[in-house]
């Protein structure tokens, strides 16, 4: 039996006015989805353990069946794996965006999806000009920190020395806030109880706002900024810091499910692939995946069944795009990338499978809610079906949140969901 896992970032909702009182995926038209929960077993699933925020980070490798408590580093470390940079037993890797602020306040945490080329320039541009501050330098050291361009507006510090105990603020949660008051704090309690660092947390925390402050004066008048002005997009006017970590202590699936031989990720998204390295699984790199609502979906697909069909029994595809239209308040965009999910993405993959000379399991699901309402993600469990030949279904015949309640499955938490999926047989 070969396992794949369907991942809709952020596809579930709540229930909202704006689409007659139902919820995202109720609203949406997904005749695969409800096609598996029909012919499948459905249930909850709870993927934010309880004192953990609910960032992609937790629930994606928390549906992977990572114990938090014993892996969380946040997402810096797991980025840096993505994009091949080894870190240090002592340092610190830190998730930078790029983003706009108009006003003295945050106006969005993507600067309008800038592209990886833009912010690929604008990243060297400040670690060239940063690394020779006399400011910093005098204050911290030469060669402290360094930035590594990652995908669109998702970047990456690592601090050498750095201490993680500071409180910082996603972009995402905070739309329209005043950015000087969410600027970088010392965690207090936890620093003083920490194993002592290079630099405290103290100066941590010092640090990474000194070197906000002035990336704001370096990009404000940069080249690619005025042409994006000029072209009526937002500029990347800042950077910003958060989820930062040590690099984790993580086994591959393989090694706690000997039945995965050979596995692969593909997403758009560096935490995600990530994730997947940590895990032990190959990334496959799909042209034309944005992480956006107009990423290559076909493409994605047809890379999954290319996979499974060349020898790989587990597959984890992610799609980013319906948690960018969740945190933009979109309920049109979400409700299209719900369909084009299952359009894209749920039916090629599940019409393959039922020619493939070996049994496939197919589970859908999303990470986290992230409500239109809200506009950032939320920590309630989350609908998934798992399908398989010859599983025997449950009543469920429509996948969405209040259906799926009534599952086989009712809730589960922890490792409890990979564990299900890998004892279909």
């Amino acid at each position: 039996m070969k396992r794949i896992i369907l991942l809709g970032d952020g596809m579930a909702d709540w229930h909202n006015e704006e689409l007659d009182g139902k919820t995202a995926l109720q609203y949406a038209k997904t005749p695969y989805m409800d096609l598996l929960a029909k012919n499948g077993r459905t249930g909850m699933l709870k993927t934010i353990q309880n004192g953990f925020h609910p960032g992609s980070e937790v629930a994606n490798s928390a549906i992977l069946g990572y114990d938090q408590t014993e892996v969380y580093e946040g997402r810096g470390p797991l980025e840096a794996a993505s994009i091949g940079v080894e870190l240090h037993p002592d340092d610190l890797a830190i998730r930078c965006n790029l983003i706009c602020i108009e006003n003295g306040k945050i106006k969005n945490h993507s600067c309008g999806h800038l592209e990886t080329e833009q912010a690929d320039i604008l990243i060297k541009f400040l670690q060239e000009e940063l690394s020779k501050d006399k400011d910093i330098c005098e204050r911290f050291g030469r060669q402290r920190f360094c930035l590594y361009t990652g995908i669109q507006y998702r970047h990456l510090l690592v601090v050498r020395g750095g201490n993680k105990h500071i409180i910082c603020t996603p972009p995402h949660d905070v739309p329209g806030k005043e950015w000087k008051p969410l600027m970088v704090k010392a965690d207090i309690k936890q620093s003083m109880a920490a194993l002592q660092t290079e630099l405290s947390a103290f100066e941590t925390a010092e640090l990474l706002n000194l070197i906000i402050k002035k990336s704001q004066l370096l990009l404000e008048n940069h080249p690619v900024n005025i042409k994006r002005i000029t072209e009526g997009q937002d500029p990347a006017n800042s950077v910003w810091f958060w989820s930062g970590g040590y690099r984790p202590d993580m086994k591959t699936l393989k090694e706690t499910f000997p039945d995965i031989c050979s596995g692969v990720v593909i997403t758009a998204v560096d935490l995600i692939r990530g994730i997947g390295k940590y895990a032990g699984l190959k990334c496959i790199d799909v042209e034309g995946a944005t992480g956006l609502y107009n990423t290559n979906y076909a493409g994605k697909a047809q890379a999954a069944i290319e996979a499974l069909h060349s020898g790989e029994d587990f597959v984890y595809l992610h799609v980013e795009a319906s948690d960018e239209a969740g945190h933009e308040g979109n309920a049109a965009l979400k409700i299209k990338t719900i369909e084009d999910f299952d359009r894209l993405i749920v039916k090629p993959i599940y019409e393959a499978a039922q020619e493939m000379d070996e049994p496939i399991a197919i589970a859908v699901l999303p990470d986290h809610p992230t409500p239109i309402r809200l506009r950032t993600h939320t920590s309630e469990p989350v609908p998934f079906v798992i399908y398989a030949p010859g599983i025997t279904p449950d009543e469920v015949e429509t996948y969405d949140e209040d259906s799926c309640r009534q599952g086989y499955y009712e809730l589960l938490e922890k490792d409890e969901f990979i564990k299900a999926l890998m004892d279909i047989a």
